[in-house]
């Protein structure tokens, strides 16, 4: 199992829904992982709206891809780039840095997830 970037060992960030690239709970990427889905952030009215503005509507449910939407509340394993231009924005949707994967310091600062890091 990856690392999370606090430098233990990745943890679930949600089974319901399902979530991360693999659908496995886990903010964890690969090879074929073009998104690279290792923020796990907890969803927010505003940051459901910014990210359908950006062509990525993660509100409306896609029964063929058993995507059942998302609503403010749940755990998503977003695309680190999306949180980053979320954040850049302003409105970046709170972060669980024990289920956020170390390979998303490549793109975004370990300062910048503090801030925005909800509490254990």
């Amino acid at each position: 199992m990856p690392t999370n970037v606090l430098g233990s060992e990745l943890q679930c960030c949600c089974m319901k829904p399902r979530t991360g690239y693999y659908r496995d709970g886990y903010c964890r990427t690969g090879v074929e992982d073009s998104g690279l889905h290792t923020v796990c952030a907890l969803m927010t009215d505003e940051f459901l709206s910014f990210a359908r503005t950006r062509g990525n509507d993660l509100v409306t449910p896609m029964p063929d891809w058993g995507f059942p939407g998302l609503r403010a509340g749940d755990k998503w394993c977003l695309c680190v780039l999306r949180w980053k231009e979320a954040l850049d924005a302003g409105c970046a949707p709170p972060v669980f840095m024990e289920a956020t994967q170390m390979s998303a310091l490549e793109f975004v600062t370990l300062e910048d997830l503090r801030e925005h890091a909800l509490p254990k």
